[in-house]
């Protein structure tokens, strides 16, 4: 899996601290939010044009991820 760090951070003066893209102000959950709507990765990249596959790629990988964090937290805690 690719390593999301590479095109995704957070900083609490961006958004609010939401994950971005870097160098964006594009969320992470702007970007679930379309694909939840049923868009494509074309639909994200039309919209977003200044934006790569990879970075698209990369949020994913982020939210993949800390979905995978919570289960490993609640696992622990019921254990």
């Amino acid at each position: 899996m690719m390593d999301w760090r590479e095109h995704i951070h957070s900083n609490p003066d961006i958004l609010g601290g939401k994950p971005v893209v870097k160098g964006t102000r594009i969320s992470v959950e702007l970007i679930l939010e379309y694909f939840a709507d049923g868009c494509s990765m074309q639909d994200v990249l039309e919209a977003y044009p200044h934006i790569t596959e990879a970075q698209v790629r990369a949020a994913l990988a982020f939210a993949h991820d800390m979905v995978a964090e919570e289960r490993t937290i609640a696992e622990r805690r019921a254990a």
